[in-house]
């Protein structure tokens, strides 16, 4: 079972995308364990994007995910990862598939809608960086048997 950070960018929250962001990852079959909405301090984004520090986009990463609020949510599911960045799809939205969220709504790299976890380990960082383990629910739900074989 992985887990997967997923965070509705300021561009998505200004946009009135918040719902349909939540929607798609519900529907694929990942199980949301916890949500919140939030405005992310400058503290918070270095830890988040920790490991672009010294890249030339480091900057605006950090002042962009803290310019507006944002719905940070943590999935979890079999394949979640892999699962959450097909839903998500390319970095640059006009590379991206149509049906995923970025090819449906995104134009421009700098304001491509969602973050996700790129690897198992940095689901289960990211998801600590931003939840305590108590603001975490992992449940069962009965449509599992109807997901998963």
């Amino acid at each position: 079972m992985e887990r997967t950070l997923i965070i509705a960018k300021p561009d998505a929250v200004q946009r009135g995308l918040s719902g349909e962001i939540l929607r798609r990852f519900e529907q694929r079959g990942l199980r949301l364990i916890g949500m919140k909405f939030m405005q992310v301090s400058r503290d918070l984004a270095e830890r988040h994007y920790a490991e672009h520090e010294g890249k030339p986009f480091y900057n605006g990463l950090v002042d962009y995910i803290t310019s507006g609020p944002v719905v940070v949510m943590a999935f979890e599911g079999r394949n979640a990862i892999v699962a959450a960045r097909t839903t998500i799809g390319a970095t640059k939205p006009h590379e991206a598939a149509a049906g995923t969220i970025r090819g449906d709504f995104g134009m421009d790299i700098g304001r491509n809608l969602v973050h996700g976890s790129d690897s198992p380990g940095n689901g289960e960082r990211e998801v600590s960086i931003f939840f305590n383990e108590d603001e975490l629910i992992s449940w069962g739900r009965d449509t599992e048997k109807w997901i998963f074989e």
